[in-house]
């Protein structure tokens, strides 16, 4: 006979919070500062001057910086926010997260729902770190279930930032202009050599096959990008080949070298 316990559903994780970060389940998560500040009433027009957002700018890159700095070595998934649970690429990012969990590597999305949240629970459920970076909107979103570390930003550059520094590799589920802009900026990146090389793998060849073409047909065949910046992108259907591909392509001093979920 099943207890009330067991009736109500899996019990939710245990959630802790540090100033803009959030803790689930039993994460190591430093010690807790008291950032209480006090202030005098009076005119609040000083908040929204320059100069103070430079100061907000500094403490997301101050609180984002040291809230990953000792993550161990991760891949970023991107995709949809509107991906359904019923829906194969929500699948796939299920099976994407797991795979990843299981190869050594943290999890890293932008800690919405959709295929970002499939992609943590993967991770989560296999036993991983899972790891959600989100953004503040006009529209209520919040950070999904399965995050385990996350950190709520108010400006895409300095999340962007985050993404990139603490990545060794992005893996690209379908998805609308967030996943586009991610994608895009990562490829500059590289081709720039802003960053040192790493893999860029767009999973699901129906769906990016269309970019794909474009970008060969178009962007190289006129001149507009080199012949070789066509190997920048991986693409595939296959979530095997997704982890092959990440950990045979390296990144900024080898993968191997950031150390594994095991030893975090």
């Amino acid at each position: 006979m099943s207890t009330d316990a067991e009736a109500a559903g899996p019990r939710r994780p245990s959630t802790r919070f540090r100033g803009p970060l959030v803790f689930r389940r039993a994460r190591r998560d430093g010690s807790t500062a008291d950032r209480n500040l006090l202030d005098q009433r009076g005119d609040s027009d000083w908040v929204h001057t320059d100069p103070w957002r430079v100061l907000r700018i500094q403490a997301e890159f101050v609180e984002g910086f040291g809230a990953l700095a000792e993550v161990p070595r991760a891949v970023t998934v991107f995709g949809s926010a509107r991906t359904g649970e019923e829906h194969p690429e929500y699948q796939a990012g299920l099976a994407i997260g797991a795979a990843l969990a299981e190869a050594g590597y943290a999890v890293i999305t932008g800690g919405g729902p959709g295929a970002m949240a499939a992609a943590n629970r993967g991770a989560c459920e296999a036993g991983g770190y899972s790891i959600g970076l989100g953004i503040e909107l006009p529209f209520e979103q919040g950070l999904n279930e399965w995050v385990d570390l996350g950190i709520n930003f108010r400006y895409f550059f300095v999340r962007k930032t985050m993404f990139v520094k603490y990545s060794q590799a992005f893996v690209c589920l379908p998805g609308g202009f967030g996943t586009l802009d991610e994608l895009f900026e990562a490829l500059t990146l590289v081709q720039t050599r802003k960053i040192t090389r790493f893999p860029i793998v767009l999973f699901g060849t129906r769906y990016w096959g269309g970019l794909v073409d474009w970008i060969r047909d178009s962007l190289a065949a006129s001149g507009k990008i080199s012949p070789e910046d066509l190997d920048l992108l991986y693409v595939t259907d296959d979530v095997a080949e997704v982890v092959r591909i990440i950990r045979t392509s390296g990144g900024t001093g080898g993968v191997d070298a950031l150390g594994t979920e095991d030893e975090w």
